[in-house]
């Protein structure tokens, strides 16, 4: 980051005026004290909004990393912010515990993911943040604070999902589970049948989502689900070379779209399902080599089959370069302030487009499509929306509000991307003279 940041797609940029990398909550609060505003936290990059964006000051949290303290009794561990899921999940099964669920990337910081309400999948499962226990922040005047369920459960709702505006995470408790074994299996299925028994499919697994191919008429289905039994090989993963193909059939074949569906078609039907058993922290995580950029929606649960349906047609009417599978998931209803999935079971559909050609065509077709279904965005896909939208979408937003000015009442952490989504005026955005 020595001469500007980005993030993972290259879709994000910013030129601040510095890049700071402090080792612990000490140097921290000095940077919140005295750097050049807007202050903005950097996790690992993997937001596609301007979130990280500033000409003033980016923190990194890489040396705020690593486990602090667990309680085994109570399967809690106390990790810094900074902390990759990746190396997580490593530490937590050293010490007998899990985390309950997790998307399919590991790359991410455990603050960045509680932050922008991070998710896996499953009816009964919560995203990241419904794990918090408590939290330790640096505040907008530099001053270290901690939150606990037990003591204040309010401010756990209100600063578990903060999109880095309400303080600075430095530490979290998470409530985990005993480490555990999964047992997953996947296979193709014609989109018509996922469409019409969506709810039960989806219900009747611990874990499950599907992705759409476009153009095949199929879907994968992958079922997560406990078991005691003894681990066995996990099956090579080949997804980058799927997209490779699925990448060069768009291109060659541009002129010939009913050859590329049949195509396609043909070689979806016959993806060999899989079936094994591995240790938790062994499957859920898949590499992403391929670079896109992305955005998901949360939906009512019961809108999401039909939301599907049209940004699908909306696809392979108007989009012919998309190719990209759609990533449908489940999320349980939580109480977090400002959490996609507050007070409502979650259907969120991710549509994805090649970093490599401009995606906001596609996106801004389909982001109304989302709308109409009463979808919220991801706080870290992409999306068009301010404060004015937001509100209407959050009942809880000016309590969310309230507290934000109480933890940064100078707005040292809000830039000018900030300031839409949350409605600040004027814009000072904490800039120090």
């Amino acid at each position: 980051m020595a001469n500007g940041w980005s993030n993972w797609s290259g879709f994000v940029t910013a030129c601040p005026k510095q890049i700071a990398t402090p080792a612990d909550a000490g140097q921290l609060a000095e940077l919140v004290r005295s750097a050049p505003g807007p202050l903005r936290v950097a996790g690992a990059g993997h937001s596609f909004t301007p979130l990280v964006q500033s000409d003033g000051t980016i923190v990194s949290l890489e040396k705020i990393e690593g486990l602090v303290s667990h309680d085994a009794a109570n399967n809690r561990a106390r990790v810094r912010a900074g902390t990759r899921l990746g190396a997580l999940m490593h530490v937590l099964q050293d010490i007998g515990q899990g985390l309950p669920n997790m998307g399919d990337i590991d790359r991410q910081a455990i603050g960045g993911a509680l932050g922008t309400a991070t998710h896996g999948s499953g009816t009964t499962l919560g995203a990241y943040h419904t794990q918090l226990e408590s939290a330790q922040i640096v505040d907008g005047k530099g001053k270290l604070r901690e939150f606990s369920r037990a003591g204040d459960q309010d401010m756990i709702h209100a600063t578990g999902v903060a999109l880095g505006a309400f303080g600075v995470l430095t530490e979290v408790t998470m409530n985990n589970i005993a480490t555990y074994r999964l047992r997953r299996r996947k296979w193709v299925l014609p989109i018509g049948d996922m469409l019409r028994d969506f709810e039960a499919m989806m219900a009747a697994h611990r874990s499950a989502e599907f992705y759409y191919i476009p153009f095949s008429g199929y879907a994968q289905f992958i079922a997560s689900d406990l078991s005691a039994a003894q681990p066995t090989p996990r099956p090579t993963e080949d997804d980058e070379e799927g997209l490779a193909t699925l990448r060069r059939l768009r291109t060659v074949l541009r002129l010939l779209p009913s050859i590329r569906r049949a195509l396609i078609r043909g070689a979806v039907k016959k993806v060999p399902a899989e079936d094994y058993v591995q240790d938790w922290l062994n499957v859920y995580a898949s590499e992403r080599r391929t670079k896109f950029n992305e955005m998901e929606y949360h939906l009512p649960y019961e809108e999401g089959p039909k939301a599907l349906a049209e940004i699908i047609a909306l696809t392979e009417k108007h989009f012919p370069e998309v190719y990209f599978p759609m990533e449908v998931r489940s999320v349980a209803a939580d109480e977090f302030w400002l959490s996609p999935f507050h007070k409502r079971l979650t259907c969120s559909i991710a549509i994805h487009h090649d970093a490599a050609n401009d995606p906001l065509p596609f996106m801004r077709a389909a982001e109304p499509v989302f709308l109409k279904y009463g979808g919220r965005p991801h706080w870290g896909k992409m999306h068009s929306l301010k404060a004015v939208d937001l509100k209407k979408l959050y009942p809880r937003w000016d309590d969310a509000m309230a507290v934000r000015r109480d933890i940064d009442p100078e707005n040292r952490f809000v830039s000018p991307y900030m300031a839409g989504l949350f409605g600040i005026e004027p814009n000072p955005f904490g800039v120090q003279q």
